[in-house]
């Protein structure tokens, strides 16, 4: 049997919790911290300019071989200013459930994400874990840090931390 996989990142960011909620809350941005080579596209019509519980965004993501993979999320929980939960509905991943936080700090906003996935095919998925998935997805949020901080600017001192469990 496949095992449960969790990722928690931390990022500080120099802004206010207003302004970091405005643009993490809205599913078009996602675009904007998701590396380009990914290909990722979000195909829903009908998902809304604001994020709300129930909510379900489609997406085109290719991230292997440039092969494109039809993924639906649905936000399944949203506390304003606070946090959001997006849990996987069709792709990828067994399961996918990632969960996105806020706090307001001196100076900033610290957010932190925690997602716990699971792989397809049983030990096979353990593979492609140790092989490929669990590289890509620490890129994934390099590159996240890097467009956060190209858009609203570095965090003076020590501001990232990733955990792989």
């Amino acid at each position: 049997m496949s095992k449960v996989y969790s990722i928690k990142t931390v990022q500080k960011i120099p802004v206010s919790l207003d302004t970091a909620w405005e643009f993490f809350s809205k599913p078009d941005n996602l675009k904007n911290i998701t590396p380009p080579n990914l290909g990722f596209n979000i195909i829903s019509k009908h998902h809304g300019e604001k994020m709300y519980a129930g909510q379900i965004i489609e997406y085109k993501v290719s991230p292997i071989l440039g092969i494109p993979l039809y993924w639906m999320t649905e936000i399944t929980h949203v506390e304003d200013h606070k946090f959001f939960v997006d849990e996987q509905r069709f792709g990828p991943y067994s399961m996918w459930h990632h969960q996105h936080h806020f706090k307001a700090i001196d100076g900033g906003v610290e957010m932190t994400d925690i997602v716990h996935y699971k792989l397809p095919l049983f030990f096979l998925g353990d593979i492609a874990n140790t092989i490929m998935v669990k590289n890509q997805l620490r890129n994934i949020f390099e590159f996240r840090y890097q467009a956060v901080d190209a858009r609203f600017g570095k965090w003076k001192g020590v501001v990232n931390e990733v955990v792989f469990g």
